[in-house]
């Protein structure tokens, strides 16, 4: 196991330690119908305006392709990370057709 993920532990005199993680696996993904996902706008920095897409659950590489997906869909860039899609420029009524038409539990959210 990687020193960087050892918080907390500073020391141990105990030739018998063995560091136990709180940290959890990754979890499974969700089947559509099972996803709450919530579309929001937020601009960023130079007035710059992406549509964010949170709230999924499941493992990276299912977030990585999803993001693909409405990436191609909406026919523009962005990026998958933090446990969010974001795709460049104002897309919320595309993707959420998209989304629903997949099958998945979707709604706008914030201003």
């Amino acid at each position: 196991m990687s020193k960087k993920n050892r918080n907390g532990v500073v020391y141990s005199t105990d030739p018998d330690f063995q560091y136990q993680s709180d940290q959890q696996g990754e979890a499974e993904t969700l089947s559509p119908a099972q996803q709450n996902l919530k579309i929001w706008v937020v601009k960023l920095g130079g007035n710059k305006v992406v549509t964010a897409i949170r709230g999924f659950i499941g493992t990276d590489a299912d977030l990585a392709d999803l993001g693909k997906q409405l990436k191609a869909a909406c026919g523009a860039g962005g990026s998958t990370k933090d446990d969010e899609i974001l795709i460049q420029g104002d897309h919320r009524d595309k993707v959420l057709a998209w989304l629903t038409g997949k099958g998945y539990k979707a709604k706008k959210a914030g201003g």
